[in-house]
Protein backbone atom coordinates (compact mmCIF):
# COMPACT_ATOMS: atom_id res chain seq x y z
CA UNK A 1 0.00 0.00 0.00
CA UNK A 2 1.30 3.34 -0.93
CA UNK A 3 2.07 5.94 1.84
CA UNK A 4 -1.19 7.36 2.84
CA UNK A 5 0.46 10.22 4.88
CA UNK A 6 -0.04 13.15 2.10
CA UNK A 7 -3.61 11.78 2.12
CA UNK A 8 -5.48 12.12 4.85
CA UNK A 9 -2.97 11.18 8.19
CA UNK A 10 -0.74 14.67 8.16
CA UNK A 11 -2.81 17.22 6.69
CA UNK A 12 -4.22 20.28 9.06
CA UNK A 13 -7.74 20.64 9.14
CA UNK A 14 -10.24 23.28 9.13
CA UNK A 15 -13.36 21.81 11.85
CA UNK A 16 -15.83 24.00 9.88
CA UNK A 17 -18.52 22.98 12.38
CA UNK A 18 -17.99 22.70 15.94
CA UNK A 19 -18.93 23.83 19.61
CA UNK A 20 -16.84 23.87 22.94
CA UNK A 21 -15.31 21.61 25.32
CA UNK A 22 -16.50 21.21 28.81
CA UNK A 23 -13.10 21.04 30.55
CA UNK A 24 -14.48 20.96 33.96
CA UNK A 25 -13.90 17.27 35.96
CA UNK A 26 -16.97 15.04 34.83
CA UNK A 27 -18.19 12.02 36.95
CA UNK A 28 -18.55 8.41 35.05
CA UNK A 29 -22.20 9.58 34.22
CA UNK A 30 -21.37 13.17 33.17
CA UNK A 31 -18.89 11.72 31.11
CA UNK A 32 -21.40 9.18 29.34
CA UNK A 33 -24.20 11.78 29.47
CA UNK A 34 -22.06 13.45 26.93
CA UNK A 35 -21.49 10.41 25.17
CA UNK A 36 -25.01 10.27 23.19
CA UNK A 37 -26.98 12.42 21.64
CA UNK A 38 -29.73 11.24 23.60
CA UNK A 39 -31.70 13.94 26.43
CA UNK A 40 -32.65 11.06 28.48
CA UNK A 41 -30.65 8.20 30.46
CA UNK A 42 -30.67 5.27 29.42
CA UNK A 43 -32.22 2.18 31.40
CA UNK A 44 -30.82 -0.18 33.66
CA UNK A 45 -28.15 -2.85 31.91
CA UNK A 46 -27.18 0.06 29.21
CA UNK A 47 -24.60 2.26 29.02
CA UNK A 48 -23.83 4.74 26.13
CA UNK A 49 -19.97 3.83 25.65
CA UNK A 50 -21.42 0.45 25.31
CA UNK A 51 -21.21 1.48 21.74
CA UNK A 52 -19.22 2.16 18.36
CA UNK A 53 -18.24 5.60 20.25
CA UNK A 54 -16.73 3.72 22.76
CA UNK A 55 -14.83 1.34 20.81
CA UNK A 56 -13.61 4.53 19.27
CA UNK A 57 -12.56 6.06 22.60
CA UNK A 58 -10.49 2.91 23.65
CA UNK A 59 -8.99 2.31 19.66
CA UNK A 60 -8.11 6.41 19.32
CA UNK A 61 -7.97 8.33 22.83
CA UNK A 62 -6.48 5.74 25.44
CA UNK A 63 -3.27 6.00 23.43
CA UNK A 64 -3.22 9.76 24.02
CA UNK A 65 -3.96 9.99 27.58
CA UNK A 66 -1.31 7.56 27.99
CA UNK A 67 -2.70 3.79 28.12
CA UNK A 68 -2.94 0.79 25.95
CA UNK A 69 -5.20 0.72 22.36
CA UNK A 70 -8.56 -0.89 23.49
CA UNK A 71 -7.91 -0.35 27.30
CA UNK A 72 -11.14 -1.23 29.09
CA UNK A 73 -13.52 2.21 29.49
CA UNK A 74 -12.81 2.02 33.52
CA UNK A 75 -9.33 2.67 33.29
CA UNK A 76 -9.78 5.01 30.94
CA UNK A 77 -12.41 7.49 32.96
CA UNK A 78 -9.91 6.82 35.78
CA UNK A 79 -7.08 8.31 34.02
CA UNK A 80 -9.01 10.81 32.43
CA UNK A 81 -10.25 11.48 35.86
CA UNK A 82 -5.95 11.57 37.17
CA UNK A 83 -4.82 13.39 34.25
CA UNK A 84 -7.57 16.47 35.04
CA UNK A 85 -10.21 17.56 32.80
CA UNK A 86 -8.23 20.41 31.34
CA UNK A 87 -4.98 18.53 30.37
CA UNK A 88 -6.89 15.66 29.39
CA UNK A 89 -8.80 18.31 27.17
CA UNK A 90 -5.34 19.78 25.75
CA UNK A 91 -4.23 16.38 25.08
CA UNK A 92 -6.65 15.46 23.04
CA UNK A 93 -7.41 18.57 21.16
CA UNK A 94 -4.20 18.67 20.01
CA UNK A 95 -3.93 15.08 18.78
CA UNK A 96 -6.60 15.90 15.82
CA UNK A 97 -4.09 18.72 14.26
CA UNK A 98 -6.94 21.11 13.79
CA UNK A 99 -5.51 24.66 12.82
CA UNK A 100 -9.03 26.14 12.54
CA UNK A 101 -12.39 25.25 15.13
CA UNK A 102 -15.59 27.34 13.68
CA UNK A 103 -17.73 27.34 16.77
CA UNK A 104 -21.40 27.52 16.67
CA UNK A 105 -21.75 29.41 19.97
CA UNK A 106 -25.49 29.07 20.52
CA UNK A 107 -26.21 26.44 22.88
CA UNK A 108 -27.26 27.78 26.23
CA UNK A 109 -24.80 25.70 28.20
CA UNK A 110 -22.55 27.61 30.56
CA UNK A 111 -19.93 24.95 30.70
CA UNK A 112 -18.69 25.33 27.31
CA UNK A 113 -15.70 26.79 26.39
CA UNK A 114 -16.04 29.84 24.18
CA UNK A 115 -13.86 30.72 20.83
CA UNK A 116 -11.35 32.52 22.95
CA UNK A 117 -10.87 29.84 25.43
CA UNK A 118 -10.54 26.87 22.70
CA UNK A 119 -8.25 28.54 20.47
CA UNK A 120 -5.82 28.73 24.02
CA UNK A 121 -6.63 24.80 24.61
CA UNK A 122 -6.35 23.68 21.23
CA UNK A 123 -3.75 25.31 20.19
CA UNK A 124 -5.47 26.24 16.98
CA UNK A 125 -7.55 29.38 15.69
CA UNK A 126 -11.15 30.02 16.09
CA UNK A 127 -14.07 31.76 14.70
CA UNK A 128 -17.19 32.11 15.08
CA UNK A 129 -20.97 30.71 13.73
CA UNK A 130 -23.52 32.48 15.18
CA UNK A 131 -27.08 30.99 15.59
CA UNK A 132 -30.00 32.64 13.94
CA UNK A 133 -32.70 30.83 16.39
CA UNK A 134 -30.65 32.25 19.39
CA UNK A 135 -30.45 35.50 18.31
CA UNK A 136 -34.29 35.67 17.59
CA UNK A 137 -34.58 34.52 21.01
CA UNK A 138 -32.43 37.07 22.77
CA UNK A 139 -33.99 39.96 20.89
CA UNK A 140 -37.48 39.13 21.60
CA UNK A 141 -36.69 39.03 25.17
CA UNK A 142 -36.10 42.10 24.85
CA UNK A 143 -38.56 44.06 22.49
CA UNK A 144 -42.16 44.05 21.36
CA UNK A 145 -43.67 41.89 18.90
CA UNK A 146 -43.60 44.74 16.40
CA UNK A 147 -39.83 45.47 17.80
CA UNK A 148 -38.74 42.21 16.72
CA UNK A 149 -39.66 42.26 13.59
CA UNK A 150 -38.22 45.52 12.55
CA UNK A 151 -34.96 44.50 14.14
CA UNK A 152 -34.27 41.11 13.55
CA UNK A 153 -32.17 42.06 10.44
CA UNK A 154 -30.54 44.21 11.31
CA UNK A 155 -29.77 42.48 14.30
CA UNK A 156 -28.33 39.63 13.27
CA UNK A 157 -26.36 41.50 10.65
CA UNK A 158 -24.49 43.24 13.52
CA UNK A 159 -24.50 39.92 15.77
CA UNK A 160 -22.42 38.01 13.08
CA UNK A 161 -20.08 41.25 11.89
CA UNK A 162 -17.46 39.42 13.75
CA UNK A 163 -18.38 36.20 12.20
CA UNK A 164 -17.32 33.54 9.58
CA UNK A 165 -20.85 31.66 9.05
CA UNK A 166 -24.47 31.40 10.35
CA UNK A 167 -26.44 28.66 11.38
CA UNK A 168 -29.72 27.50 11.31
CA UNK A 169 -31.33 24.71 13.93
CA UNK A 170 -35.33 24.79 11.64
CA UNK A 171 -34.76 21.22 11.11
CA UNK A 172 -34.85 20.64 14.95
CA UNK A 173 -37.88 23.51 15.10
CA UNK A 174 -39.73 22.66 12.84
CA UNK A 175 -38.47 20.17 9.64
CA UNK A 176 -37.73 21.48 6.22
CA UNK A 177 -41.35 21.24 5.12
CA UNK A 178 -41.70 25.10 4.69
CA UNK A 179 -42.16 27.21 1.60
CA UNK A 180 -39.03 28.56 -0.73
CA UNK A 181 -40.11 32.07 -0.13
CA UNK A 182 -39.64 34.89 2.00
CA UNK A 183 -42.78 35.25 4.59
CA UNK A 184 -44.23 38.54 4.16
CA UNK A 185 -44.39 41.25 6.56
CA UNK A 186 -47.95 40.67 7.32
CA UNK A 187 -47.31 36.92 7.67
CA UNK A 188 -44.48 37.51 10.18
CA UNK A 189 -45.82 40.17 12.78
CA UNK A 190 -49.34 37.98 13.14
CA UNK A 191 -46.61 35.62 14.20
CA UNK A 192 -44.49 37.47 16.22
CA UNK A 193 -47.51 38.87 18.02
CA UNK A 194 -48.53 35.01 18.65
CA UNK A 195 -45.45 34.31 19.98
CA UNK A 196 -44.92 37.14 21.98
CA UNK A 197 -48.64 35.72 23.89
CA UNK A 198 -47.36 32.19 24.47
CA UNK A 199 -43.77 33.68 26.00
CA UNK A 200 -46.43 35.85 28.48
CA UNK A 201 -48.08 32.80 29.19
CA UNK A 202 -44.55 30.41 29.95
CA UNK A 203 -42.09 32.53 30.66
CA UNK A 204 -39.92 31.54 28.08
CA UNK A 205 -38.90 32.49 24.44
CA UNK A 206 -38.40 29.33 21.85
CA UNK A 207 -38.97 30.06 18.18
CA UNK A 208 -40.48 26.89 16.79
CA UNK A 209 -43.17 28.73 14.42
CA UNK A 210 -42.66 28.03 10.81
CA UNK A 211 -43.19 31.91 9.75
CA UNK A 212 -40.80 33.22 12.22
CA UNK A 213 -38.15 30.33 11.26
CA UNK A 214 -38.55 30.93 7.91
CA UNK A 215 -38.17 34.88 8.61
CA UNK A 216 -34.83 33.94 10.69
CA UNK A 217 -33.76 31.74 7.66
CA UNK A 218 -34.13 34.89 5.53
CA UNK A 219 -32.43 37.61 7.37
CA UNK A 220 -29.62 35.29 7.56
CA UNK A 221 -29.38 34.89 3.83
CA UNK A 222 -29.55 38.33 3.85
CA UNK A 223 -26.49 38.70 6.15
CA UNK A 224 -24.78 37.24 3.08
CA UNK A 225 -22.48 34.69 5.29
CA UNK A 226 -22.13 31.03 4.50
CA UNK A 227 -25.08 29.46 5.81
CA UNK A 228 -25.01 26.37 8.32
CA UNK A 229 -28.25 23.75 8.25
CA UNK A 230 -28.17 21.11 10.55
CA UNK A 231 -29.95 17.84 8.62
CA UNK A 232 -30.47 14.17 9.63
CA UNK A 233 -29.37 12.82 13.12
CA UNK A 234 -29.48 14.78 16.37
CA UNK A 235 -30.92 15.02 19.58
CA UNK A 236 -34.48 13.78 20.96
CA UNK A 237 -35.73 17.16 19.31
CA UNK A 238 -35.57 15.83 15.93
CA UNK A 239 -38.58 14.12 13.77
CA UNK A 240 -35.73 12.24 11.30
CA UNK A 241 -37.93 12.47 8.13
CA UNK A 242 -38.72 16.12 8.38
CA UNK A 243 -34.61 16.35 8.58
CA UNK A 244 -33.92 15.39 4.93
CA UNK A 245 -32.34 17.77 3.38
CA UNK A 246 -33.89 16.79 -0.33
CA UNK A 247 -36.72 18.90 1.34
CA UNK A 248 -34.92 21.90 0.87
CA UNK A 249 -34.91 21.76 -3.05
CA UNK A 250 -37.68 24.28 -3.38
CA UNK A 251 -35.42 26.70 -1.06
CA UNK A 252 -32.16 25.70 -3.03
CA UNK A 253 -33.69 26.84 -6.23
CA UNK A 254 -34.95 30.22 -4.95
CA UNK A 255 -31.90 30.84 -3.38
CA UNK A 256 -29.25 29.91 -6.40
CA UNK A 257 -28.75 32.92 -7.49
CA UNK A 258 -28.48 35.23 -4.23
CA UNK A 259 -24.49 34.44 -3.48
CA UNK A 260 -25.13 32.61 -0.36
CA UNK A 261 -23.82 29.30 0.09
CA UNK A 262 -25.45 26.33 2.28
CA UNK A 263 -23.44 24.10 4.43
CA UNK A 264 -25.16 20.84 4.95
CA UNK A 265 -24.03 19.62 8.17
CA UNK A 266 -23.94 16.04 9.36
CA UNK A 267 -26.76 14.29 6.69
CA UNK A 268 -26.72 11.42 8.18
CA UNK A 269 -28.41 9.24 7.04
CA UNK A 270 -29.42 11.17 3.81
CA UNK A 271 -25.75 11.61 3.02
CA UNK A 272 -26.48 10.10 -0.81
CA UNK A 273 -29.35 12.92 -0.85
CA UNK A 274 -26.88 15.73 0.43
CA UNK A 275 -24.05 14.42 -2.34
CA UNK A 276 -26.75 15.01 -5.20
CA UNK A 277 -28.23 18.58 -4.08
CA UNK A 278 -24.05 19.16 -3.64
CA UNK A 279 -23.83 18.32 -7.24
CA UNK A 280 -26.79 19.94 -8.56
CA UNK A 281 -26.63 23.14 -6.78
CA UNK A 282 -24.02 25.31 -7.19
CA UNK A 283 -24.11 26.78 -3.54
CA UNK A 284 -24.75 23.48 -1.57
CA UNK A 285 -22.13 21.55 0.07
CA UNK A 286 -21.98 18.97 2.88
CA UNK A 287 -20.03 17.18 5.62
CA UNK A 288 -20.50 14.11 7.33
CA UNK A 289 -19.33 15.68 11.01
CA UNK A 290 -21.02 13.92 14.46
CA UNK A 291 -21.30 10.70 12.91
CA UNK A 292 -17.78 10.41 12.19
CA UNK A 293 -16.97 10.02 16.19
CA UNK A 294 -20.46 7.70 16.56
CA UNK A 295 -20.37 5.57 13.79
CA UNK A 296 -17.02 4.49 15.35
CA UNK A 297 -16.28 1.31 13.09
CA UNK A 298 -18.37 2.14 10.49
CA UNK A 299 -17.36 5.71 10.15
CA UNK A 300 -16.01 4.58 6.81
CA UNK A 301 -19.50 4.14 4.96
CA UNK A 302 -20.30 8.11 5.96
CA UNK A 303 -16.97 9.23 4.68
CA UNK A 304 -17.28 7.23 1.44
CA UNK A 305 -20.64 8.10 0.88
CA UNK A 306 -19.68 11.41 1.00
CA UNK A 307 -17.67 11.07 -1.84
CA UNK A 308 -19.31 9.10 -4.11
CA UNK A 309 -21.47 11.81 -6.42
CA UNK A 310 -20.69 15.34 -5.03
CA UNK A 311 -18.12 17.37 -6.53
CA UNK A 312 -14.93 16.89 -4.53
CA UNK A 313 -14.91 20.87 -3.98
CA UNK A 314 -18.05 20.36 -2.54
CA UNK A 315 -17.27 18.10 0.52
CA UNK A 316 -15.43 19.42 4.14
CA UNK A 317 -14.43 18.31 7.28
CA UNK A 318 -16.26 18.35 10.63
CA UNK A 319 -16.80 17.00 13.78
CA UNK A 320 -19.64 18.61 15.02
CA UNK A 321 -18.33 17.54 18.23
CA UNK A 322 -19.53 19.07 21.50
CA UNK A 323 -18.35 18.96 25.07
CA UNK A 324 -16.28 16.18 25.32
CA UNK A 325 -12.63 16.53 23.79
CA UNK A 326 -12.79 13.07 22.46
CA UNK A 327 -15.87 13.61 20.30
CA UNK A 328 -12.95 16.08 18.72
CA UNK A 329 -10.14 13.25 18.56
CA UNK A 330 -11.96 10.43 17.44
CA UNK A 331 -13.82 12.63 14.51
CA UNK A 332 -9.96 13.78 12.88
CA UNK A 333 -8.51 9.57 13.67
CA UNK A 334 -11.75 8.26 12.25
CA UNK A 335 -11.30 10.60 8.89
CA UNK A 336 -7.93 10.45 8.33
CA UNK A 337 -7.94 6.55 9.08
CA UNK A 338 -10.72 6.16 6.26
CA UNK A 339 -10.15 8.74 4.13
CA UNK A 340 -6.40 7.56 3.86
CA UNK A 341 -7.99 4.10 3.14
CA UNK A 342 -10.63 5.36 0.75
CA UNK A 343 -7.65 7.12 -1.27
CA UNK A 344 -5.35 4.44 -1.38
CA UNK A 345 -8.26 2.04 -3.33
CA UNK A 346 -8.54 4.66 -5.62
CA UNK A 347 -5.24 4.55 -6.45
CA UNK A 348 -4.82 1.03 -6.35
CA UNK A 349 -7.86 0.45 -8.31
CA UNK A 350 -6.67 3.18 -10.97
CA UNK A 351 -8.90 5.47 -10.35
CA UNK A 352 -6.31 8.25 -9.47
CA UNK A 353 -3.35 8.68 -9.43
CA UNK A 354 -1.26 9.77 -5.73
CA UNK A 355 -0.96 13.70 -6.76
CA UNK A 356 -4.88 13.29 -7.53
CA UNK A 357 -5.63 11.73 -3.63
CA UNK A 358 -3.11 14.81 -2.39
CA UNK A 359 -5.13 17.62 -4.00
CA UNK A 360 -8.53 16.16 -3.37
CA UNK A 361 -8.20 15.33 0.30
CA UNK A 362 -6.25 18.69 0.92
CA UNK A 363 -9.29 20.29 -0.61
CA UNK A 364 -11.90 18.37 2.04
CA UNK A 365 -9.61 18.74 5.32
CA UNK A 366 -9.23 22.42 4.61
CA UNK A 367 -9.36 23.60 1.29
CA UNK A 368 -12.89 24.27 0.77
CA UNK A 369 -13.59 25.72 3.80
CA UNK A 370 -10.95 27.93 3.53
CA UNK A 371 -12.23 29.23 0.43
CA UNK A 372 -15.92 29.27 1.12
CA UNK A 373 -15.82 31.24 5.17
CA UNK A 374 -12.70 33.38 3.19
CA UNK A 375 -10.53 32.24 6.40
CA UNK A 376 -7.31 33.41 4.33
CA UNK A 377 -8.44 36.73 4.13
CA UNK A 378 -10.49 36.53 8.00
CA UNK A 379 -10.03 38.93 10.81
CA UNK A 380 -12.33 37.34 12.60
CA UNK A 381 -10.19 34.48 13.78
CA UNK A 382 -8.88 34.37 17.05
CA UNK A 383 -5.39 32.18 17.82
Amino acid sequence: MTDTSTRGIDLPLIDHHSHGVVDTQLSDDGFKSLATESDWPGPAGTDSLDSPFGLAVRRFCAPILGLEPRAPLDDYLARRRSVGAAEASRLLLRSTGTSDYLLDTGIRDARLLGPGEMAARAGARTAEIVRIERVAEDLAAESTAAGFVAKLPATLAARSREAVGLKSIIAYRHGFDIPAERPSGPEVLKAADEWFRTAERTGTFRVTDPVLLRFGLWSGIDAGLPLQLHTGYGDGDIELFRADPSRLTPLFRATRTLGVDFMLLHCYPFIREAGILAQVFPHVYLDTGLVSHYLGPSACTAIRQAMEIAPFSKVLYSSDSYGLAEHYAVSAASWRTEFAALMDEWIASGWATAKDTERIATMVASKNAERVYTLSASANLSA
